[in-house]
Order: structure tokens, then sequence, then C-alpha cells
């Protein structure tokens, strides 16, 4: 089985609201792979769970690991790299 874990930082000032955690949950929900984010060392959360991703509270600048896990781990772990990347097009 595949797994890809990637870095980010939350780089839109308002953090991961509701918007970019729909916006996480819907891409990740595109993908076969468990994906999860992780914050900190003790918390991890499913990033197909809009809740999840809500109440993980990653404000500005907070590191974050995505990783995923199966078929798909890779493309799955781009794609929402790539929703950081662009700030959720909110700046």
């Amino acid at each position: 089985m595949a797994s890809a874990e990637k870095m980010v930082t939350v780089q839109n000032r308002a953090g991961i609201h509701a918007r970019p955690a729909a916006l996480i949950a819907q891409t990740a929900n595109k993908f076969a792979s468990e994906v999860l984010i992780e914050k900190d060392a003790d918390t991890t959360i499913n990033a197909k769970s809009i809740m999840g991703v809500i109440t993980m509270a990653a404000a500005y600048n907070t590191v974050l690991t995505i990783k995923a896990n199966g078929s798909d781990a890779d493309e799955a772990v781009n794609a929402i790299k790539a929703l950081f990347d662009s700030k959720f097009e909110e700046d």
C-alpha cells in the first residue's frame, strides 16, 4: 500500500475556518486513500471530515502534516497541498 506525506503551512490569514475546511474535506473525499492531517504531535484528524478539520483549529502560520495511505496517496496529498499553496483562494 502506498503512503505519502507532506508538510504545509496555513498561509491564509483567517486560518482553517468553515470554507477551507469544506474544501479540504471535499478534496480528500475524491480519493480512495485514507487522508489524515496532523497538527503538532498530539492531534491527528480525518481530512474527509469537515467537523474534524474545523475542530483542529489551525490558525495562520500553523505547520501541518498531510498524510495519506492507499492506492492514490500521492495524488491525495498533492491535491490538498495545492489548496494550502493557493491559500484556499482567499488572499
